[in-house]
């Protein structure tokens, strides 16, 4: 038997509810972490990430590794880009793309680990 998990009783109590008001941020920075777990949020792109953890590549090194095409990677480059996952430098006339820092890293092995409990 399944317990209504709705309150019996309409009552605040202050303490927690200034605790969880304190936690909420501003809504420009939710709405900038919400674009970062957006582009998260996508097999191709987390895939793309977890090579890139491994080494720099460069656009063709990728879409022959994921047997996609050179402009669908590219696509998904930008949207990485977009949210400040990836960064990149030019060599020449290569482009190649690395995470953008440790933060990344980080996130996307928590979330490969959260994912493999």
């Amino acid at each position: 038997m399944e317990e209504n998990a709705v309150c019996g009783v309409h009552a605040l109590h202050p303490e927690r509810y200034q605790a969880a008001r304190e936690a909420i941020p501003s809504e420009e920075l939710v709405a900038k972490a919400s674009v970062l777990l957006k582009a998260l949020a996508d097999p191709t792109r987390m895939r793309i990430l977890r090579a890139l953890s491994a080494s720099e590549l460069c656009v063709c090194d990728l879409a022959h590794l994921l047997s996609m095409s050179d402009s669908a990677v590219s696509h998904q480059l930008r949207v990485l880009r977009d949210a400040r996952l990836v960064a990149w430098r030019r060599q020449g006339r290569q482009v190649f793309y690395r995470l953008a820092d440790d933060h990344v890293r980080e996130i996307l092995e928590d979330a490969l680990e959260h994912a493999a409990e």
